[in-house]
């Protein structure tokens, strides 16, 4: 499966690509969090491995990319956005989603199609925005477009 990726990271992708021996790819290992995910270069600036970025990741990336036919870029659009209910955490540090706001989110994601995915805007109200891919191009490609 290829792997995508926004716009706004694909210049600091094709350095990792260059210069960093890649592309890691971390998954979670927080059962409350399961769909987390981040990436880094392969290899810090000294050619090290790079070390585990966080504590919700394996100890170990799940994957490292080193082609870039296997990245793409895509571009989302907003689908929909509505407010969902927060609350303060048992431990008085996170604000969380009420279950009913959960419901829904997944709800949303769901109808909106395959790729869909969310994020929050926490602006003036707590907004569930639901987001899918618009555009979708090879990173090589996006590269050759910038190029023009």
């Amino acid at each position: 499966m290829k792997h995508q990726i926004s716009e706004e990271s694909a210049t600091k992708i094709l350095d990792w690509l260059k210069n960093r021996g890649g592309v890691a790819i971390w998954d979670s290992v927080d059962l409350s969090d399961p769909t987390y995910s981040l990436s880094t270069p392969a290899k810090t600036e000294e050619g090290e491995p790079f070390p585990q970025p966080h504590w919700k990741v394996g100890d170990e990336p799940a994957r490292v990319i080193t082609d870039i036919d296997e990245i793409e870029v895509a571009t989302y659009k907003e689908v929909k956005r509505f407010h969902v209910g927060t609350h303060v955490g048992s431990e008085g540090l996170k604000v969380k989603v009420t279950d009913g706001g959960t419901r829904r989110i997944r709800k949303e994601v769901e109808k909106a199609g395959e790729d869909a995915f969310y994020v929050f805007d926490y602006g003036d109200y707590d907004n569930a925005v639901i987001m899918v891919p618009s555009k979708v191009v090879p990173l090589k490609e996006w590269v050759d477009g910038c190029q023009d």
